[in-house]
Parts: C-alpha cells; sequence; structure tokens
C-alpha cells in the first residue's frame, strides 16, 4: 500500500523512491508488526480472557501443565494479523509470490481457528478430527501448488535443487503438487506439534522466518543468485517482506508467550506459522534447507511417529510422552532449560542451513 503512494510521490519528491528498497521495507514490515503486536497484544490478551477462551489441558499430560489450564488461547490471531498488516503496508500486493504467501497464512489460520473454537464449544482438549483437519491441509496445499504450478514464468520455479551441490537440479513437473502437499503440511503440522511450552514454537519460527527472508532477498536479485550460484526466482525477492512481518509479529508474540505465558498461540498460530515456512520454502525453492532449519520441529515430529509406531506394533513406549519436550520434562528438565535449548539447537541449524548459500 505504500510503495504505490511512495511511487506516486516520488514523481515530485525524489527520495520517496528509497521505499522502493526491498531491505528497507523488510525492516519496516519487522518495525510495522512489532509495534502492531505491542499495541494490541494486551487488548487481545483482556478480550481472550473475557470471553474465556482458555487452554485445554490433557488429562494425561506432565502434571505440571495443571497450572496453565484456563490460559487464554487463540492468541495466534495476533501473530496473523500482524503478518498481514505489515505485508499489506509495505509488500507489493501486486506481487504473486506475496500473494499466495498470504493466502496461504490466511486458509490455515483459518483452519487452525476452527479447531480452536471445537475445542472451546466442546470444552475438550480435541478439536477437528485429524482425518478432517488434515484434508483440509491436503486441499489447501495442493490449491498452492496449482497455483504456482499455473503460473509459473521459469523452470527454476518448479525445479527441485539440493544444497551444497551446485549441479543438481531435478524438473519436477507434475510431481511439483506432491512436493507442496508434503512440504506445507509437514511444516504446518510439525509446528503445531512443537507448540506445547511456553515460547518454544514461536522462537525457532521467528529465526527461520529471518533467514528465509535472506534467501527470498537473495533469489530474488540475479545478480546475488548467479554468484551464490542459488535459484534466481525473478520477483521473489518481496518475500523478504513477508518473512520480515513474520519475524516482527513473531518476536512481539513472543513478548506475552514467553514464561510464563500470559497467552498461547492456539492451532490457530501453529498451523499458520508452520504453513507459511512451508510456502516461502518453496517460493524460493530451498525445502532442503527447510528441514535442515527445522531440525527441531522435525524431531518433535519424528518423535510423535516413532512413539505411535511403536506402541501399535509392539505395545511398548520409546519415550516416556511424545512430542520430545514432554518426554524431557519428566525426565526432569525444567521447562525453561528445554526451551532455551530448543532455541540454541535452532540457531546451530539455521547457520548450518545459511551456510549452504555459499558453500556448494
Amino acid at each position: 500500500m505504500f510503495v504505490w503512494l511512495a511511487d506516486w510521490l516520488s514523481q515530485y519528491i525524489s527520495g520517496f523512491r528509497v521505499v522502493d528498497y526491498i531491505t528497507l521495507r523488510t525492516v519496516l514490515a519487522v518495525l510495522t508488526a512489532l509495534i502492531f503486536s505491542f499495541a494490541f497484544g494486551p487488548f487481545v490478551i483482556r478480550k481472550l480472557t473475557h470471553y474465556e477462551v482458555g487452554q485445554f489441558v490433557r488429562a494425561e499430560g506432565p502434571a505440571s501443565h495443571r497450572v496453565k489450564a484456563g490460559t487464554p488461547t487463540m492468541g495466534g490471531l495476533l501473530i496473523v494479523l500482524g503478518i498481514i498488516v505489515a505485508t499489506l503496508l509495505w509488500g507489493r500486493l501486486d506481487n504473486r509470490f506475496v500473494q499466495v504467501a498470504l493466502a496461504g497464512l490466511a486458509y490455515f489460520a483459518a483452519i487452525g481457528a476452527a479447531d480452536d473454537v471445537i475445542k472451546l464449544r466442546h470444552t475438550r482438549s480435541e478439536g477437528l478430527s485429524a482425518r478432517r483437519k488434515f484434508l483440509l491441509q491436503a486441499v489447501g496445499a495442493v490449491g498452492i501448488g496449482v497455483w504456482l504450478f499455473n503460473t509459473y514464468q521459469s523452470p527454476a520455479e518448479i525445479t527441485f535443487f539440493v544444497p551444497f551441490f551446485k549441479s543438481i537440479a531435478l524438473p519436477m513437473g507434475g510431481w511439483f503438487l506432491l512436493s507442496c502437499f508434503l512440504v506445507i503440511t509437514g511444516s504446518s503440522n510439525a509446528v503445531n506439534l512443537t507448540d506445547g511450552l511456553d515460547g518454544l514454537a514461536i522462537m525457532p519460527a521467528v529465526i527461520i522466518a529471518g533467514a528465509l527472508g535472506v534467501f527470498a532477498y537473495s533469489s530474488g536479485n540475479a545478480v546475488i543468485a548467479d554468484y551464490l550460484t542459488i535459484p534466481s526466482v525473478t520477483g521473489v525477492g518481496e518475500v523478504a517482506v513477508f518473512c520480515g512481518a513474520l519475524v516482527g509479529a513473531g518476536i512481539g508474540f513472543l513478548w506475552f508467550n514467553t514464561y510464563p505465558a500470559q497467552v498461547f498461540m492456539g492451532d490457530i498460530g501453529s498451523l499458520a506459522l508452520g504453513a507459511a515456512l512451508g510456502i516461502v520454502a518453496i517460493l524460493i525453492r530451498q525445502e532442503i534447507v527447510l528441514f535442515i532449519m527445522g531440525g527441531v520441529f522435525v524431531m518433535e515430529t519424528v518423535s510423535v511417529a516413532l512413539q505411535v509406531g511403536s506402541y501399535k506394533l509392539t505395545g511398548k513406549r520409546i519415550f516416556r510422552m511424545a512430542p520430545f519436550h514432554h518426554h524431557l520434562e519428566l525426565k526432569g528438565w525444567a521447562e525453561p532449560k528445554i526451551i532455551v535449548r530448543f532455541w540454541i539447537v535452532t540457531v546451530i541449524l539455521v547457520l548450518v542451513g545459511l551456510s549452504t548459500l555459499k558453500v556448494r
């Protein structure tokens, strides 16, 4: 929105041309989303408390979590709105990649909202059935894949690239749709499973989004992309603004979500954030890099899969409880220690992911 205004004003005042720079608009998106979260966070928390939108705690969960019962949930609405507002203000809305990112974020937020509302209405910790939720996620992911496949403008946009190897690039054709399905639904569910402790999911999401923003800017700049030998995708640099908005909204939410949390993001936040990371990774052609940087999310998801598989096959559990962070809790790890150490692991993995920009 402000980009169009600045374009018009630059005809009369040349200084407004500075708004053309993606880097500046990304920083402004971070600040806008951050200020939005700080400004409206207390209001949202008060409203959620007033309408008794409280968290339900699983009876079989760790006993230490019982004190969390009743804490306002669905705070992810603050994150989603912060991202949308900041992106609308500072992004180029005629950019198809920005449109896909915003549409995907809103769609998965709607799924999460429906899930949260059902939990509240039926006063239980289960919302949408697993089958129905997965079906809705699949429809959204494949829909995004079809959108991108029908609008791609260069072969790179539907080519699979392997980090660390400059010469491995595999044209995907129709397999691109399967890739979208796996990456977006996988990422969405992985963040959802990780969101079990105060601040555990939001900070890794913020760090990863910041790193993906670097990839987006680099891929959107033909000179930089050629120098780094990474996929060059015209126009994808605008996605950096979306990533900046996610970073700002996430940090703002963490202010209220840090231990002990005043509000939880709920599925409206976790499903939307995970999907957003997956969508960005697809747009910039860095699916494997997302897998590397999101190692904490992957570990949490794998722990659940192993636990369920082991119990069904042998009747025995591998972990004391899944996801893995609950296993650590039951082993006696303090909640803040688990959270901070997971953050540290994410920082290390993100640095590894960033190294793929040059190590090829």
